[in-house]
Parts: structure tokens; sequence; C-alpha cells
């Protein structure tokens, strides 16, 4: 009885032990932490203009360093869902999962314009459901915020070798540029992700063999996700038609 007391005793002063370590460690890299997820998501934003990157550079060769240069040039308005820019705060702080979360007459909406060679694009951010859990990505417009010149896309829990192909096979996300959200009338159609091939070629890509349930999540997510960007878009454009 006394071992299995000392024994008992051992294991109890072991697992605090281990229990201590671990905050420890945990907290000491927090910070560390927070950075390399910042620069990864940085990294997935640009992936959307990344046929636009000076020198012809992909977003892999860039370092920490040039991620966090590129950002800093960057104009990130914050707006509302009247299209109204938010003063005071920046697109990189804004938490995409929360928004979500508040009522849609009071989300906040991130904006990214890059600009490179005389050109400026226009990066939304949208999230929506896939078939397991939430899917998000950035979308590129073109100045005239209409063409799509790049898009990126990501998951939380889709099935590998289907709907995580989203993600995974470059060869997805690569339709979407040259294609348009509006028609030629004006109105606004967004982009489908169309089970059986693509029949209508500026509004509409392939869909992924064997991921209905996430190919309908991606349409609905861009529709809705674009959809909220109207106003600030139509403000856009009304400025631009002002200016000239």
């Amino acid at each position: 009885m006394e071992s299995t007391k000392y024994v008992v005793i051992f294991i109890l002063i072991l697992t605090a032990a281990v229990a201590v370590s671990l905050t420890g460690l945990r907290e000491a890299t927090k910070e560390q932490s927070a950075t390399n997820e910042d620069i990864f998501n940085k990294r997935a934003i640009l992936t959307a203009v990344q046929d636009y990157l000076p020198n012809g550079q992909k977003v892999a060769d860039l370092t920490d360093e040039q991620v966090l240069e590129l950002f800093a040039q960057m104009n990130q308005p914050v707006v509302d869902m009247e299209g109204n820019i938010i003063e005071g705060v920046k697109a990189e702080s804004i938490d995409m999962a929360k928004e979500r979360k508040k009522p849609e007459d009071e989300r906040r909406l991130p904006v990214y314009v890059y600009e490179q060679d005389g050109q400026k694009f226009y990066i939304l951010s949208v999230r929506g459901n896939g078939l397991w859990d939430e899917i998000w990505g950035s979308v590129a417009l073109k100045s005239d915020l209409n063409t799509i010149a790049g898009a990126t896309f990501d998951h939380k829990g889709e099935t590998p070798g289907l709907g995580a192909e989203i993600k995974d096979n470059p060869a997805f996300s690569e339709q979407f540029e040259g294609k348009e959200i509006y028609e030629e009338s004006g109105d606004y159609v967004s982009i489908k992700v169309r089970k059986g091939g693509a029949r209508d070629p500026k509004h509409e890509v392939d869909g992924i063999s064997g991921a209905t349930v996430t190919a309908d999540g991606v349409s609905e997510m861009l529709y809705r996700g674009l959809k909220y960007y109207q106003p600030y878009i139509d403000k856009v454009k009304q400025q631009s038609f002002l200016l000239n």
C-alpha cells in the first residue's frame, strides 16, 4: 500500500510538472505563433494577385519580410454593409470568422487594394460553408471591379481528393481568372461552379468531380460574399466616374 501511495504521488507530481512545462512553452511561443499565422494568412491573400507580383515572383518565393512590406504598401480600407469606409480600422485586423457570426447589417468587410505597374486590384474576402465545415477565399478584381484577376480558396475540413481540391488543386482556382461577376447589362451574377462542366465562359467554372456539396458551397459563398461588397463597388465606380 505504501509503495502504491508513492507511485500515485510521483505520477501526480510528474503530471503537474509536464502541465506547467507545456503551459510555459505555449506562452513562450504564443507571440511567434501569432506572427506565423498572420504571415500565412497574408500569403494566402497575396496568392489572389500572384500573377501580378513584382519581378514575376511567386508567393512561395517571397520572404516573410517581403510579404509584410507588400501589405504595408497596400491601402486597406474596411467597409460597412452600406459600402462606407470605417475610419481607423485596417483590413488585416478583420477576422472574417468572427464577422460572420454577427448580424449581417453589423458586419465589417476587409478590402486590400494592391497596385503594381500602374494597375489596381481589389482583393475581397468571402466565407461560407463546405460539406463538413467552413470554407473561405480571396477574390481579386481588376480595376474595372468586374473581371477576376485571381482567386484563392481554403477550408477547415473538406475531404482530401474531393472538396479539399478547392485548395490543393491550383487548376481549380486558376479557372476563375478572367471571369466576370457582372453581365454586360450590369446585372450582378457572380461566378457559378457548375457540376458537369462550365457552360457560360464568362460566369462559370468547372465543378469538382465527386464534391458537389463543396462546389455548391463555393458558388453560394461567392454569390453572397461578393454581393456584400456591391455598395462599396458602386461607390468606387461612381467616384472613378466623377474623377474622369
